[in-house]
């Protein structure tokens, strides 16, 4: 794919530049609201939590997502792409699913060239969700095809 991904320091419920933007986030499939980065997007905005609750939690499956307008350049997409919300210490396995990271950011890039998007995240997966970045970062490259941009809290 041909993005550019910018690493900056900031906070990324303040997302950067001209136009539509896209603020990306990981979420369980389980309907368990309440840690990490969506507590900072409740923060600024109730309607991504509301739109995850009120999704029949049989619905909810992994590589869904839901994509929310919060203001007029801004939506928000909860990507299912987190099994519940623990460590499996039994397999050793953390709760990210990389196959369902690369579902959903096929239907986000699809949505962001549609509207004319650029593509905004923490590095999602990285925090509760158990992930490691390069290889996140590495499922971006291979699918994304507009610009993104990543957030470093300072």
């Amino acid at each position: 794919m041909n993005n550019k991904i910018n690493y900056i320091k900031g906070d990324a419920t303040y997302p950067i530049g001209e136009g539509k933007k896209i603020l990306c986030h990981i979420c369980n499939d389980e309907q368990k609201w309440g840690a990490g980065f969506v507590l900072a997007i409740s923060k600024h905005w109730k309607e991504p939590e509301i739109t995850y609750r009120n999704e029949n939690v049989r619905d909810l499956r992994l590589g869904d997502v839901q994509f929310v307008n919060v203001e007029d350049d801004i939506i928000v997409a909860n990507m299912i792409a987190q099994r519940g919300v623990g460590y499996d210490f039994t397999s050793g396995r953390p709760p990210i699913r990389y196959n369902a990271v690369h579902m959903c950011l096929v239907k986000v890039n699809d949505w962001a060239c549609k509207i004319g998007a650029t593509l905004h995240m923490p590095r999602i997966g990285c925090g509760l969700g158990g992930g490691q970045w390069k290889i996140i970062e590495q499922i971006i490259q291979d699918v994304v095809s507009v610009d993104v941009t990543v957030y470093d809290l300072q």
